[in-house]
């Protein structure tokens, strides 16, 4: 005889990042894996390191970070993690970012301007993923920026059997807060049934100020309803409270807001505090300070369907069949 043959035997690993480890924690229970012991802290002048206390050798390795501020020091803590699982021989690495960082950068609006979305893909892969899973990219086309399997997970599922629960027999329609966001409401439509009307904001933003927004009009019916303003992130929110603001002018009975990622950065809090917004739905992709959860805000958590996505992955399943081939 003369080859050896191994028993094929696979073994599923996760690991923390320090960035949210409580979310982590939440998907390796729904997974019946605990994280791995890690020693990772920061020297004097701002690097970082990070060991592993246990062998990785030939493990299945899912790297569980969210890209909370400071993004970049996060983003480095990843991509060291990563390094050490390669260099400690991890048979497959697969980073989970329920938070794509830098998504917001995924083009040249004019000359001499990055595209930092496809640098972050491009400095994983050199660090040694082999996958990505994520949740809710800010464009689609991020998918293509990594040489090599994109996981999208999309949570409109969680949010939307939220707000169907809670408001259901009202009338409401579907609100994108932009011309941007008009795919993802009428995907928002299509899951509430197809009833809902869809309205949009048309706005405008000066390139040269990022975060200010100027909110014009609004296009389709609104008068008398519910109205759900759907989009993927809220940072300072100033996109979501201008377009309530002409939501409320225009008669709409209620106004509500679903988002995957709460971001939210000064002032954000202050300003969803006093818009006409009575409810803020959104999921825990992001860890949340006591002090940011206002009183109408509601987080779902994702870790379930992150876990789902996992065992799939693990199990050369499908992860598509978890959205109904959507994805």
């Amino acid at each position: 005889m003369g080859s050896i043959v191994a028993e094929n035997r696979k073994s599923m690993m996760l690991f923390s990042g320090r960035a949210f480890p409580e979310l982590a924690d939440e998907i390796g229970r729904h997974l019946g894996v605990a994280p791995t012991p890690t020693d990772a802290y920061g020297f004097a002048n701002g690097e970082l390191f990070v060991r592993y206390q246990e062998s990785v050798r030939g493990s299945d390795a899912f790297v569980v970070q969210s890209m909370s501020a400071p993004i970049n020091r996060w983003m480095m803590e990843t991509l060291i993690m990563v390094d050490a699982l390669k260099r400690g021989s991890a048979k497959r690495i697969t980073v989970v970012l329920p938070f794509y960082p830098y998504a917001r950068q995924d083009k040249k609006h004019r000359g001499r301007e990055p595209i930092s979305a496809r640098l972050v893909a491009d400095l994983l892969k050199t660090a040694g993923a082999n996958r990505i899973l994520t949740v809710d990219l800010h464009t689609a086309q991020i998918q293509g920026f990594f040489d090599g399997p994109v996981d999208h997970l999309f949570a409109m599922d969680v949010l939307a059997k939220y707000i169907e629960e809670k408001y259901a027999g009202r009338k409401m329609a579907v609100v994108a807060p932009d011309s941007g966001r008009v795919r993802v409401a009428e995907r928002w439509t299509d899951r509430l049934g197809g009833y809902p009307p869809l309205a949009f904001i048309h706005k405008t933003r000066d390139p040269m100020k990022p975060n200010e927004v100027v909110a014009n009009k609004v296009v389709g019916d609104i008068k008398d309803r519910v109205c759900l303003i759907v989009d993927d992130m809220i940072d300072t929110g100033g996109t979501i409270c201008s377009a309530a603001d002409l939501l409320a002018e225009g008669g709409a009975a209620d106004v509500i807001v679903a988002a995957t990622h709460p971001i939210m950065s000064d002032p954000a809090t202050e300003r969803l505090a006093k818009s006409p917004i009575s409810e803020v739905v959104v999921t825990n992709t992001l860890p949340l300070d006591e002090y940011k959860r206002i009183d109408k805000m509601t987080v779902l958590s994702i870790a379930p369907l992150v876990a789902r996505a996992i065992r799939e992955v693990f199990d050369d399943g499908s992860v598509t069949t978890l959205f109904g081939g959507l994805s």
